[in-house]
């Protein structure tokens, strides 16, 4: 699984019970992006990582519990616990329209209408109401909300996000 073209949509937290099920923290919107018969890697944070084959999952609580083809003892699930999952882009499906993959703004150039250019997306996390961008330069961190009223447009191909701040900024 080459890293420019997967995608990080868990980690492992934790085993459930004693059959090898993991309990799974999803950076995923929809169980439906563990579906079984889907490729799977699971990676430590050093790189190295082994391929599986998703056999079931079942939304729990505020995650996933998880069955994977080779697991099927809690020893076997537990050597996993903080391993990140990722997964072939071509296994995903293309974003809606206005919609796009996190990791695919990473990166990208953020440019204020009058500002000009306010730093590079570092990283974005979810919030009640909508996510929010952590554009940082070499100075400070800004964050930006990801809605229409300051983000106005994205392009990929361009790799910029062109936005308006509020005038205290």
């Amino acid at each position: 699984m080459n890293k420019a073209t997967s995608f990080t949509i868990g980690r492992v937290t934790g085993v459930h019970g004693l059959d090898g099920t993991l309990k799974v923290w999803s950076f995923a919107e929809s169980i439906d992006t563990f579906c079984p018969g889907k490729n799977v890697l699971l990676k430590s944070e050093e790189g190295l990582g082994k391929p599986y084959i998703i056999l079931k999952a079942l939304a729990h609580k505020k995650g996933i519990l998880l069955s994977l083809d080779g697991i099927d003892n809690r020893n076997l699930a537990e050597a996993l616990i903080e391993k990140e999952i990722l997964i072939d882009r071509d296994q995903l499906p293309e974003p809606a329209e206005d919609t796009w993959y996190w990791q695919d703004l990473l990166g990208l150039d953020v440019v204020d209408h009058q500002k000009g250019f306010i730093g590079k997306i570092t990283d974005i996390f979810p919030t009640g109401a909508n996510d929010v961008l952590v554009v940082t330069d070499k100075i400070r961190e800004t964050l930006v909300p990801m809605h229409k009223h300051f983000v106005k447009s994205i392009n990929i191909e361009k790799k910029t996000v062109r936005i308006t701040l509020p005038e205290e900024y």
